[in-house]
């Protein structure tokens, strides 16, 4: 099994692949079996991080291309010259507030670039395409419910706009061109190697800092957050055992509001609320509420946790504070 996968210079991407390859945190039964070669693309944009490839150095079934999944020569080429057999797509602009101030960049790779690389897997018979998707593509929930994958794609920023319309072309080359192609869909991944941009890294680092968390409004949206290495063993089960054209969950049964998560982070470096807290005006067309059922992966294709969010959020505190040669330069 040869794969071409997308996306590997961020942050769940690399996890994917060093995963799949054997470095890892934790250990999952099967990830990585079979696999003889894996070429990762990634145009290195801002959150981009070659080094986050760092530990496969030296491990001849890892080839690294800088590229652009909307270069349609390059893709094709990849694909022929590596024999590839599997595509799995990550490659995304992903920055919801980057979406509300510019949608542009993320209508060319996040819809664009998945359909450059859906007509390569098509021409030269790749055996499965798997499109890595959001939770944010269902747009917001109220206060009770879950997500499931017959609710209905109701996107409320630019960003998962994006990610719906290319969920959407994926189906279509299923029903159309009679695809082999699975999506996934994750709630909020957490964990080390996190570009310092997201809401847990910029709360580790605003307590490293004493700067204190940037909050959101009052703090009381909800979000479901799932340990990236335990989404990408989601990913890789489902490339292996999921059925064709379906769609699978993935969450965390880690529910928490922002202002929960806020103080467990304080509550780790032993900052006082009022120190290490400070409220900012609310993000446009916020979504409320984010709930996974995993019910589907887990049932089907024998998928679990292995990580607790107790357990996963110590572990990735210590991991920025003893890596901040990773972060620093980022900022």
């Amino acid at each position: 099994m040869n794969l071409l996968v997308t996306g590997t210079a961020g942050f769940i991407g690399s996890s994917f692949v060093r995963q799949c390859l054997g470095i890892g945190f934790k250990d999952y039964p099967g990830m990585g079996d079979g696999v003889e070669k894996i070429v990762s693309l990634d145009l290195l944009t801002y959150a981009g991080c070659e080094e986050n490839l760092a530990p496969l150095a030296g491990d001849a079934r890892h080839v690294f291309v800088k590229g652009d999944i909307c270069d349609k020569a390059l893709v094709e080429k990849l694909v022929v010259d590596h024999g590839i057999t599997h595509i799995v797509n990550f490659a995304a602009e992903s920055h919801v507030d980057r979406s509300i101030e510019s949608s542009e960049p993320f209508e060319r790779t996040n819809v664009y670039g998945t359909m450059v690389l859906l007509d390569a897997a098509k021409k030269h018979g790749i055996k499965r395409f798997l499109q890595v998707s959001t939770d944010e593509v269902y747009g917001t929930l109220g206060d009770e419910g879950s997500f499931t994958e017959e609710t209905p794609l109701a996107p409320n920023s630019p960003y998962s706009a994006s990610k719906a319309s290319a969920d959407f072309f994926v189906r279509a080359y299923v029903e159309t061109h009679k695809m082999d192609c699975v999506i996934t869909r994750c709630s909020n991944n957490y964990g080390p190697y996190q570009f310092p941009e997201k809401f847990l890294p910029v709360s580790i680092l605003a307590c490293m800092n004493k700067t204190g968390i940037p909050v959101y409004g009052e703090g009381k949206n909800v979000r479901d957050w799932l340990h990236v290495e335990d989404h990408s063993y989601g990913i890789w089960l489902s490339l292996m055992k999921g059925k064709t054209g379906e769609v699978y969950n993935i969450g965390g049964y880690g529910e928490e509001e922002n202002i929960t998560m806020a103080r467990k982070v304080i509550a780790a470096f032993d900052i006082a609320e009022s120190d290490g807290i400070r409220y900012v005006e609310d993000r446009k067309g916020h979504d409320w509420r984010y709930s996974m059922d995993p019910k589907k992966i887990s049932g089907e294709l024998g998928w679990k946790p292995l990580w607790t969010l107790e357990e996963g959020l110590k572990h990735t505190i210590s991991w920025y504070q003893e890596n901040r040669q990773w972060w620093e330069p980022k900022l």
